[in-house]
């Protein structure tokens, strides 16, 4: 009664592959394959130091007439 048997994920298996089909289940497969290979390049992208990233464009943000700059200063 604890763990399945072989022949109790065979017949899952089974069931499974008839219900969704062998190509469904092929694109699955490689749809998690490029996922997990985006995560893994993701993070190989996100450990590069700061002073190899591009510069983030400030002449955009400082055209911009309408924005307020303010400080916010803490109560002491």
């Amino acid at each position: 009664m604890g763990s399945f048997s072989i022949w109790h994920w065979l017949i899952v298996l089974l069931i499974v592959i008839m219900v969704f089909g062998t190509k469904k289940l092929k694109n699955l497969g490689s749809d998690l394959g490029g996922a997990v290979k985006g995560f893994k390049d993701g993070m190989k992208d996100g450990g590069t130091p700061a002073e190899e990233k591009p510069a983030a464009p400030t002449a955009a943000v400082a055209a911009d007439k309408n924005t307020i700059d303010v400080e916010v200063k803490n109560k002491s």
